[in-house]
């Protein structure tokens, strides 16, 4: 059973506690899913999340950021496939619940039920972290915008029924220069030039533009806009990020203790060896230590701050590496069932490496905490 004690904590009010039971019960009753077939599993984990209520917060005027973290870890504890499944249903609307016009807004409704697929597309083959430098171009012509160019490593590339895509308009350089847009999935125009396959498998893209033309109402915000509008929704969501990590950290942990009070060796139970006791103490202390920095992150956006850039880069770096090193603990608490196909500590070690890259690599989040501190006077 997994440690709630944290849900005592001050970040969290009744409303939250009550959101974790609710979706534990789903959990232990849906999860987790059949992963041979990642496309038909994540449309189904989409609509089943949003027929259950839980894609609800999502998407909207008012985040409540420390939901989207507490579902976020549950489900990642449960099912990683699941977890991705729910958190682009956020990232890929942010920008129109942040910035979106009302007509662009009705697509909230189809995606917080679960009848709509989002998905968010911001990296290019040239430019990841350095959102700045992305080439995608939206020419205006009369009436309409043209766009040509090509995004990569797109979350529901190819499965998805709206993208959120950012492209260079020129009204400055570099990062003055962005646009966003929302561009139905049934644009001519827009072609799956590639499916990606990773360790841990997700539906995944290659997209390009091949002179696709979108009205001017595609416009998210206003011109120009696009660098702001893109940060500000990885301000809100980045710190799911590391909670997403602690769900994963969480449930190696628990299979550790499990394990380790049940597998004897040299006439004793791994528990009740001092070197082991040591490894997981200190797998306890990084989930803990991590929990903090992303509830800390989460509680203070939802107290109406601006921006959280820091907080929300020292808890997704900080929650990301961690879990990375108590997955891998477990791997060696495991032994050979830690590393064989199938088994769920193998499962978490594959999931959990691709949270160190994306919205904002390990490196990149240490910048943007340095610039951050540096910035202060």
């Amino acid at each position: 059973m997994s440690d709630k004690s944290f849900l005592a904590w001050p970040f969290f009010e009744a409303q939250h506690r009550e959101l974790s039971e609710q979706l534990e019960a789903w959990c232990h009753a849906e999860l987790p899913r059949d992963h041979s077939d990642v496309d038909a599993t994540c449309i189904q984990l989409v609509r089943d999340l949003g027929k259950a209520g839980f894609l609800q917060g999502t998407a909207g005027e008012h985040i409540d950021v420390r939901s989207l973290c507490l579902i976020r870890e549950t489900l990642a504890r449960h099912d990683g496939l699941a977890d991705f499944s729910f958190a682009m249903q956020g990232l890929g609307t942010g920008a129109i619940s942040l910035y979106g016009s009302d007509e662009q807004k009705q697509w909230l409704e189809k995606t917080r039920r679960g009848e709509a697929i989002s998905a968010f597309a911001l990296s290019e083959p040239r430019s990841g972290s350095d959102v700045a430098q992305l080439d995608t171009t939206a020419e205006r012509d009369g009436d309409s915008y043209r766009l040509n160019g090509e995004k990569t490593w797109i979350s529901n590339g190819g499965i998805a029924d709206i993208y959120t895509v950012f492209a260079r308009t020129g009204e400055g350089p570099g990062a003055k220069g962005l646009s966003a847009f929302l561009v139905p999935a049934d644009t001519p125009g827009l072609e799956i030039r590639e499916r990606l396959e990773t360790v841990a498998p997700h539906p995944l893209a290659r997209l390009g533009f091949n002179d696709m033309v979108l009205p001017a109402s595609a416009l998210i915000g206003k011109p120009g806009q696009g660098f702001r509008i893109a940060m500000s929704v990885l301000d809100v969501f980045r710190s799911t990020v590391g909670a997403a990590a602690l769900g994963f950290a969480r449930r190696a942990l628990e299979e550790s203790l499990s394990r380790s009070r049940s597998r004897e060796l040299f006439g004793a139970t791994l528990s009740d060896l001092q070197m082991v006791q040591g490894h997981l103490a200190d797998m306890a202390l990084n989930v803990d230590a991590a929990a903090l920095l992303v509830y800390r992150a989460a509680w203070t956006k939802d107290q109406g701050a601006e921006r959280v850039t820091r907080e929300a880069a020292m808890a997704k770096l900080f929650a990301t590496d961690q879990a990375q090193l108590v997955i891998d603990q477990a791997v060696q608490l495991h032994g050979g069932d830690g590393v064989r196909k199938g088994h769920i500590i193998e499962s978490l070690y594959r999931e959990i490496r691709a949270l160190r890259i994306y919205e904002g690599a390990s490196d990149v989040q240490k910048v943007v905490i340095a610039r951050s501190m540096l910035a202060e006077e």
